[in-house]
């Protein structure tokens, strides 16, 4: 039975669809079975980082109830399955959210983890991505404007009787940052699940259309999305040395 996780954001710009693409990928490293699907119906983007940017079914499809889930799963040549949603905005307004927890249900039953990559906010279909899944993951970077808007995604989380597994605090250049890690922690009042840094081979991956964990698995931020991934299946770090978020906590 696959483990349903959102990951989720405040707002948008924040590293949200390349975090779950890449801790899918890594969770697919590790030899599970994965599925990332594109709960983002408006702004979809998982498809278009991973070169399957207009498929024949696709999400849309599905929740319209015009084909079966099975239809619209899609492997990406490194073995990682993805479900992505339509560019076109034609059917938008008569796709009903709500379906969204039967696609879930119907996807449990045939992998081990699915990563949900929700719209950012606190919208319809952010929302509904929120109550399919049995846990969620916050993504936000290091800025007073985009923590702000995670303490209330947090909040609302909390609402609908969902639990955070943790906050994966994105894109982090160094110790400097606008929020330092600790006052992340203590505003949230969530466990920091990862710290992931600013890394320029991030646009090399999207042109190569894969996950950094792929296309550059030494990197930095590959190793963090790999050590998220291991906490997330429970097998502690990835790597034995310092990481990178025991450097920025000063562990």
């Amino acid at each position: 039975m696959a483990k349903l996780i959102t990951i989720t954001s405040g707002k948008g710009g924040v590293g949200k669809t390349t975090t779950a693409i890449n801790i899918g990928a890594a969770l697919n490293s590790f030899g599970k079975d994965v599925i990332i699907l594109d709960a983002n119906l408006t702004t979809p983007n998982v498809g278009l980082h991973l070169g399957a940017p207009i498929v024949p079914v696709s999400l849309n499809h599905v929740l319209l109830g015009n084909a079966k889930i099975a239809d619209a799963i899609y492997e990406h040549e490194s073995g990682t399955k993805i479900i992505p949603s339509s560019l076109s905005i034609r059917e938008l307004r008569r796709i009903d959210h709500g379906k969204l927890k039967d696609v879930g249900k119907k996807l449990r039953k045939i992998a081990d983890y699915v990563i949900f990559d929700s719209a950012a906010g606190l919208g319809e279909e952010a929302i509904a991505a929120m109550e399919s899944c049995d846990e969620l993951i916050i993504v936000t970077n290091p800025e007073i404007t985009a923590v702000t808007d995670a303490l209330k995604t947090s909040k609302v989380i909390e609402e609908l009787g969902k639990s955070v597994r943790g906050v994966i605090v994105n894109r982090v250049r160094g110790k400097r940052t606008e929020m330092p890690i600790r006052n992340i922690r203590e505003m949230l009042e969530l466990p920091i699940l990862g710290v992931v840094p600013e890394d320029k081979n991030m646009q090399s991956a999207l042109v190569m259309k894969d996950a950094l964990v792929h296309t550059h698995p030494r990197s930095k931020a590959a190793i963090a999305y790999r050590n998220i991934a291991a906490r997330i299946i429970g097998n502690g770090q990835y790597k034995k040395k310092a990481s990178f978020i025991d450097f920025i906590l000063g562990r």
